[in-house]
């Protein structure tokens, strides 16, 4: 079911609280965990899920992230079709999260963190977001691809402001479109 509240000032203290898990089994690896999607950006409606990406140095840093997380229970799922964000199961007995790694510099954290920024800067942006998200909420209750895919062209809008490639946005929109 798909399911967008109001922003929850809580979800903020939920992601220190996962990355304080984390942190401790990648800091040699692992350049920062930052708190990325919508509950990132105060007062976006949003799934009441944390998004969070463990960035890593370079690629050849990944394997043995990847090994570090199943430490603590994480199972790697793969990159589910996005080159450069590796994609992991979350706890069920933590707060409901997505957990990705991804090497600095490449899409799958650059797009997440332009988004974020912009989002944050611009709250008109931000507003004209949450009503999309809410209304595509509504049409979608149970289909989550039929609401990603509808947010797709807000997402490309909003990397073409910030300056992201042709090549870059090809990436992006060839996971995000319906095949």
């Amino acid at each position: 079911t798909v399911v967008v509240v109001d922003y929850d000032e809580e979800w903020p203290r939920r992601f220190e609280k996962l990355r304080a898990r984390i942190w401790p089994v990648v800091p040699d690896v692992a350049i920062r965990i930052e708190h990325v999607g919508s509950t990132a950006v105060p007062g976006l409606a949003a799934k009441p899920i944390i998004d969070m990406t463990v960035v890593v140095g370079g690629r050849s840093d990944v394997p043995l992230t990847i090994k570090r997380l199943a430490t603590l229970g994480y199972r790697h799922r793969g990159n589910l079709g996005i080159e450069d964000r590796e994609a992991f199961d979350g706890r069920s007995d933590l707060p409901r999260h997505n957990l990705y790694v991804c090497p600095e510099g490449t899409i799958g954290v650059v797009n997440q963190l332009a988004v974020r920024d912009y989002l944050r800067a611009q709250p008109d942006a931000a507003r004209h977001y949450s009503n999309l998200k809410r209304r595509l909420a509504v049409e979608f209750p149970t289909d989550i691809d039929s609401y990603v895919f509808g947010k797709t062209d807000f997402i490309l809008d909003v990397l073409r402001r910030v300056g992201l490639t042709d090549e870059q946005l090809a990436s992006i929109e060839r996971v995000n479109r319906r095949p």
